[in-house]
């Protein structure tokens, strides 16, 4: 079926919609990459769907650029982008000497700092101190500068989308860090954590997308559970979906990885295929991602000798991405740590049976439409891979469920309608951000 047919709360969502004035909306990112991460799909999708009730959508971001639909107008704040620079520390030009912002970001970067979050709320607090009548709402995708509660200080309505605490990242690369040296060098990364937990305390509206991400703000950010509304995120079921022209190969694994990270439990994935090659040696993976050249990981798939049977794609297109669910066999999220679970997502959505961790939201985005197994365990990992791959009855219920689930809970339609109920009723008419119990 057609993603507008399927999307059951989309007629809600356009009459709702109709009784609702039109807004015109910002939409923050202080980096916004298309493909690598989620913010930037985040933003691609969540400034259409706003788009297409109505709404007037800018979206302010700052390098790598996000692709947006032609119904949405970038607005570029343009930093250093350091990362895109072969030499960081000669990346510094004399006119940057007479920008603290500018100067900031690179002296953070040459100490080990992480400072784009700060440097892009300084840049769009100026901005919008110049354009601040042509928006009704200001809406952060978790950068949390400080410049979020100068704009709140100017009368501007904010929210902000926490999608998890990053205080989760911090925790479990310190608890792989390789000695006191490193551990230094991880909290000199993290330092902008500080500026980030205050600013989540003092914004009014904060949006996140899971229970669990709620409780964990709660916990690491000190913020009351009721101050901050659940609203999940989506997914394109109509990009996402399932294609049944295309071939799928048989004990064929995908996952997706975006970097080295502990908490995305690759390694505990590549314990689980050497456990699967066992008894189905025809078992490969493909990974929607790169390693890092010589990194912890990589020097894993050499010990486990698993080269020959795991390959990498990166940089492909969405249209790629879709043909790539459609070939595999199962699909694999080892997360220890989700905040919400995007790949889990998409990939029910395209119709493949599902083998996923418990770790974070992943059983709220997943529900009975796939098979739960515990973060961190590669034998139960391995052991609900082989279930998928050994019985084809089971395998095509989870496809079945696995679409529905996605089409009826997590399409975009229903969550901008969502937003925009939030935006009129609590961020519009209650501008002090107080509960309303």
């Amino acid at each position: 079926m057609h993603a507008e047919k399927d999307c059951l709360t989309q007629g809600e969502a356009v009459v709702d919609a109709a009784n609702l004035r039109p807004l015109r909306i910002a939409l923050l990112g202080y980096r916004s990459h298309p493909h690598v991460g989620g913010q930037g799909i985040y933003l691609k999708y969540l400034s259409r769907s706003l788009a297409r009730l109505g709404h007037s959508v800018d979206v302010l971001s700052g390098p790598p650029y996000p692709e947006l639909g032609p119904e949405v107008r970038l607005v570029r704040i343009p930093s250093l982008d350091l990362y895109a620079n072969p030499n960081h520390i000669r990346a510094l030009r004399w006119r940057h000497l007479r920008s603290f912002t500018d100067t900031f970001e690179w002296w953070s970067m040459a100490t080990g700092g992480f400072a784009e979050p700060y440097t892009f709320g300084r840049r769009v607090l100026r901005y919008l101190r110049e354009h601040r009548d042509e928006y009704d709402v200001v809406h952060d995708n978790q950068s949390l500068g400080y410049g979020l509660l100068g704009l709140q200080e100017l009368g501007l309505p904010v929210v902000a989308t926490v999608h998890h605490p990053i205080t989760r990242d911090r925790h479990l690369a310190l608890a792989e860090a390789s000695g006191w040296g490193h551990r230094m060098l991880i909290r000199r990364w993290y330092s902008f954590l500080g500026m980030q937990t205050k600013v989540v305390r003092q914004l009014e509206h904060v949006v996140t997308v899971s229970e669990c991400s709620r409780r964990d703000i709660a916990a690491e950010f000190g913020r009351a559970e009721p101050r901050t509304q659940v609203i999940g995120n989506g997914v394109d079921t109509d990009l996402f979906r399932p294609r049944p022209d295309v071939a799928r190969v048989p004990y064929r694994i995908i996952t997706t990885t975006s970097s080295d990270q502990a908490l995305k439990g690759f390694a505990v994935l590549l314990e689980a295929l050497r456990q699967v090659r066992m008894t189905l040696p025809k078992a490969h993976l493909v990974v929607i991602g790169k390693l890092q050249p010589e990194g912890r990981n990589q020097r894993l798939l050499r010990q486990l000798q698993l080269e020959n049977c795991v390959s990498f794609r990166s940089g492909i297109s969405d249209d790629e991405l879709v043909n790539e669910y459609a070939r595999a066999s199962v699909a694999v999220c080892p997360s220890l740590y989700e905040g919400f679970g995007l790949p889990a997502a998409e990939a029910m959505s395209c119709g493949v049976p599902l083998v996923c961790s418990t770790g974070g939201a992943l059983p709220e985005v997943v529900g009975d439409a796939g098979i739960l197994t515990p973060p961190g365990d590669a034998q139960a990992l391995a052991e609900g891979i082989g279930k998928v791959l050994g019985n084809r009855v089971l395998a095509q219920a989870l496809m079945q469920m696995g679409r529905q689930r996605i089409i009826t809970e997590f399409c975009w339609e229903r969550v901008a309608e969502q937003l925009t109920r939030f935006y009129h009723r609590q961020v519009l008419q209650n501008p002090f951000g107080l509960v309303k119990l």
